[in-house]
């Protein structure tokens, strides 16, 4: 019987606007199969997605503008567990050379990812992060129309006539809205002074609904904040507003940042190398996210004034002969490292495996595990790490008679095995109870009903010692661990 031909891989690239996207295929070997438009709706885009995946397997999907015209058709390649790869607008050069349409700029997105040049994976969009960037874009927005009514306020009032300027100048923008709020209008609008109270009044009403408007923002954000990360909050100089701001950077996906080096180039604040020859130097980062960057720029400026270990710092690198803004860049580096390691440290209930399913990522559940105070074997799949974390029995080992080489890891009612917990112990720590080996190095921990007693085995005989702080340094290593088996090996 003859086999069925496999399909052949394909990839796609999709140009996309706000009323249609155009999409193209290409060959894995980068040949062009065909491209065609597509409504931007929902059932475009599970037409599209068809009309791709009826050329052959689909490897991945190349998409402009993933965060504006793009962002439906991502959350649909998804749900739909296809590849979706961020990717630019071709450069001016290769605009100017191979000129530019649509088809053109599809085919390019799908060359692009082929090519291995797009590599970003764009943000979920489709959890809580989502409605933080959004309720966090509105509130942006209602403070720079909350500085532009002041600074039209403060404009008037130097242009304004005499008695009306002395009463009004050298206040604070709170102040200087409530005593225009407080003004007595005039009836006759055609006298300079009626014009300009009419038009202070109008403007003192903007900036005290703008106050209210922001007010109930941060009041929003602040709730949604500390129901999705908690722990960021609780960062020396981390406020609502920076929080958001970087949950909105990293999105609802953030283990698509690859790397520390990655965050703190998104960031803005990682040095470019630009040498040459016998010359050695870094430029400035002047790229990323400009509003995360201000956001590190607060932490950094907020630790300078209340953090003893930072005015430290700043004290012995003024010493070296850096400048303020030197160490602010160092500063502001250090920051990125710090808050990459809490931003992409899954912060779930290890409890409950709907969560834990959430994050498949293998990093995300090691650094579960490594967080509840647990070590990691080598070749640990995804499963056992679950498994772990929900108190899940492991299936039986693949060697045979392994409960009859050592019988404390056994369960003596079942014989089942548990899971385990590898704990590292110093050398030097030689405080132990009595007939413990002090010259052992490494214990395993296996879990049990609870703590009592331990029994250890030393040369084939058991020894059942009491709860001591030795003990209870073991337990607290291990997260609700309670009594355990202690096999020394």
């Amino acid at each position: 019987m003859a086999k069925k031909p496999k399909k052949q891989r394909v990839a796609g690239g999709v140009d996309t606007h706000s009323g249609t996207h155009h999409a193209a295929v290409v060959l894995i070997n980068g040949r062009r199969l065909a491209d065609a438009e597509f409504p931007a709706t929902a059932a475009g885009y599970a037409e599209l997605l068809a009309w791709m995946r009826s050329f052959g397997r689909l490897h991945a999907v190349g998409v402009e503008g993933t965060g504006s015209y793009g962002a439906g058709l991502a959350r649909h390649l998804r749900g739909q567990d296809v590849r979706v790869v961020e990717v630019n607008r071709p450069d001016r050069r290769q605009r100017r050379a191979k000129g530019k349409s649509d088809p053109l700029d599809a085919y390019a997105a799908a060359e692009a990812v082929l090519a291995g040049r797009a590599t970003t994976v764009p943000k979920a969009g489709d959890g809580i992060v989502e409605s933080i960037r959004a309720l966090h874009l509105v509130r942006a927005s209602a403070i720079k129309a909350r500085t532009a009514c002041t600074n039209e306020m403060k404009a008037l009032i130097i242009t304004a006539p005499a008695q009306l300027r002395e009463h009004l100048r050298a206040r604070a923008a709170t102040s200087l809205a409530q005593a225009c709020s407080r003004l007595q209008p005039h009836e006759d609008l055609a006298d300079p002074a009626g014009g300009v109270t009419a038009a202070l009044r109008r403007l003192a009403a903007r900036y005290q609904a703008l106050t209210t408007e922001i007010a109930d923002a941060d009041t929003q954000l602040a709730a949604l904040v500390k129901q999705a990360r908690p722990d960021l909050l609780a960062v020396r100089g981390v406020g609502v507003e920076t929080a958001a701001q970087l949950l909105s950077t990293c999105g609802d996906n953030p283990d698509r940042l690859h790397s520390e080096a990655a965050f703190a180039s998104l960031c803005g604040v990682s040095p470019v190398p630009a040498s040459s020859g016998k010359t050695k130097r870094h430029r400035l980062n002047r790229g990323g996210d400009r509003q995360t960057n201000r956001a590190l720029y607060m932490i950094v400026i907020t630790r300078m004034g209340h953090d003893a270990h930072t005015r430290a710092y700043v004290a012995r690198r003024t010493a070296e002969g850096l400048s303020t803004k030197e160490i602010i860049r160092c500063l502001k580096r250090y920051v990125a490292r710090e808050l990459y390691k809490i931003l992409t440290c899954s912060h779930v209930n290890a409890q409950d495996p709907q969560q834990l399913d959430k994050h498949r990522s293998i990093h995300q559940l090691s650094s579960l595990l490594t967080t509840s105070g647990r070590t990691v074997r080598r070749k640990t799949s995804k499963g056992q790490m679950r498994r772990v974390l929900t108190r899940q029995p492991l299936p039986e080992p693949s060697c045979r008679n392994r409960a009859d080489k050592n019988p404390l890891e056994a369960d003596g009612a079942s014989g089942r095995h548990l899971p385990r917990v590898m704990l590292p112990v110093s050398a030097r720590t030689r405080t132990s109870p009595a007939g413990w080996p002090a010259d052992r190095d490494r214990i395993e921990a296996l879990g049990r009903s609870r703590l009592g007693r331990c029994q250890v085995d030393m040369a084939t005989r058991a020894v059942r010692c009491d709860v001591t702080a030795w003990w209870a340094w073991i337990a607290s290593r291990v997260s609700q661990v309670n009594p355990m088996v202690i096999v020394v090996r």
